[in-house]
């Protein structure tokens, strides 16, 4: 098995591509080795020293390190390692049935609209940095929507410039309801 590796605009997540499927039914994220523990894959990357946070994309695994802790250098390998010991073993990504209530009750016809354009346009292209972007919520009031990044993207330093001048522009064109994009943490 070879796994390939990718950097991300977040220097601390680094992207592991182990030419299969990952997570194919949806993304998974871990910021803690307690949340961790639902997955085998999960508790053994934060085993490893300096791991922070563990995102599983449709194929691939971003690894997120401590801002202030080994370099990518010394943390590689023992990554690679355990990527491949569990893909080889064939041992499940869960282990249980991973709560999906992200989309609980009827979405107004805008919200629709937002969660369209953020599965066809928006996500796909965060998705090749190694992160996700999710819908939180929209006030119709205001027209303010808020977005919760993941992954490589949640702390990316450039994350702020991607919500503003990436995606508030496209959501204000599409959407005209919309007037802001804000990100919730």
């Amino acid at each position: 098995m070879f796994i390939q590796t990718e950097p991300t605009p977040n220097p601390n997540v680094l992207k592991f591509l182990p030419g299969r499927d990952v997570a194919p039914e949806g993304v998974l994220e871990y910021r803690t080795i307690d949340e961790a523990a639902a997955s085998p894959l999960a508790e053994a990357l934060f085993e490893l020293e300096g791991v922070e946070g563990v995102f599983f994309g449709a194929d691939y695994v971003s690894v997120t390190r401590a801002a202030q802790g080994l370099e990518w250098s010394q943390m590689k390998a023992p990554i690679l390692a355990v990527i491949m010991d569990h893909f080889v073993s064939g041992a499940p990504l869960t282990r249980g049935v991973e709560a999906a209530a992200e989309d609980v009750g009827e979405d107004s016809e805008i919200v629709a609209e937002i969660k369209g354009l953020l599965d066809s346009r928006i996500r796909p292209a965060v998705a090749q940095d190694g992160g996700d972007i999710l819908f939180d919520h929209f006030d119709l009031e205001t027209g303010v929507l808020r977005l919760r990044m993941r992954g490589a993207c949640s702390g990316c330093p450039s994350s702020s410039a991607t919500l503003k001048s990436g995606v508030e522009q496209m959501m204000r064109h599409y959407i005209p309801e919309v007037t802001s994009v804000e990100q919730v943490i």
